[in-house]
């Protein structure tokens, strides 16, 4: 019954009018949003009205959370799942948006715990994604995010990647796939390029991906998504194999866009010289 109340409840949010001026902060502020058609379009905007208004939103450490602010992160994420049918994602209930980097307190022992190694001390974060709790973003990271589009770097893209991958109970670099010959290509060549990375690192030589995907599995799936969406050509011919499961889980094929894009942008930079 509630999942009956719920998908009526999306299909009224989707079928009414786009509020007025988010597609102009869309466009503004999202690359990516330019190199989809139009049916992607309408079904990321459908996506972007349900997202924001189920979500709990809230402005922490003095920020003023704005309909721009929601609208910007709501585009980033859904981007993620424009062609996933299974998830809205249902295991994001809370998203607090701090100003600037900040300083998670540090994690206590419970009285029933036994500490077998040190805790990990407190650091700045930019973001940060919790299995039974919020996602916390930094708006100034966001803003980075839109500044440097094409860098490699977006922490929403990085954030919500975790969710996806927290969706069948663990954090392990495995998101919930479709099948068990999914799953075993997924996992040989995701292994594959996890240890390359490792090793690269630890070699000093310089990597396509962030080294912070080195840090565990997790950390590169949810590196390798943001370098998917935001470098997806270079992505493609750095790493192709990971390009491939990237393109088979996500359903998309963002090096294509990309690719077409510049055709266009081209083709009119000749228009206007002739």
């Amino acid at each position: 019954m509630f999942d009956w109340f719920r998908n009526r409840r999306r299909r009224k949010l989707a079928e009414a009018p786009f509020p007025t001026g988010w597609e102009d902060v869309i466009r503004r502020n999202m690359a990516h949003y330019r190199m989809l058609d139009e049916d992607e379009q309408q079904r990321l905007r459908e996506r972007i009205v349900i997202f924001a208004a189920e979500k709990n939103w809230e402005g922490c450490g003095g920020l003023a959370l704005t309909d721009e602010m929601r609208v910007i992160i709501s585009a980033m994420a859904c981007l993620l799942i424009l062609n996933l049918p299974r998830t809205d994602f249902d295991n994001v209930e809370s998203i607090l948006v701090y100003p600037s980097e900040l300083v998670l307190p540090e994690r206590r022992i419970g009285f029933f715990e036994t500490a077998l190694e040190p805790l990990e001390p407190a650091y700045p974060i930019t973001g940060q994604a919790f299995e039974q709790g919020p996602l916390i973003l930094v708006w100034d990271a966001v803003l980075e995010s839109i500044r440097y589009a094409g860098g490699g770097y977006n922490v929403v893209y990085h954030e919500f990647a975790h969710k996806l991958d927290m969706q069948d109970g663990i954090a392990d670099g495995t998101p919930r796939l479709r099948d068990r010959a999914e799953y075993r290509d997924w996992v040989k060549t995701c292994s594959r390029e996890f240890a390359k990375l490792l090793k690269d690192v630890e070699k000093g030589k310089r990597t396509f991906l962030d080294e912070y995907g080195a840090t565990d599995e997790a950390e590169f799936f949810a590196v390798a998504t943001e370098h998917f969406f935001d470098q997806p050509l270079r992505m493609r011919r750095a790493a192709p194999e990971l390009y491939r499961v990237l393109k088979g889980y996500y359903r998309q094929d963002p090096a294509a866009r990309e690719q077409k894009d510049k055709q266009r942008r081209e083709t009119d930079s000749l228009d206007e010289d002739s």
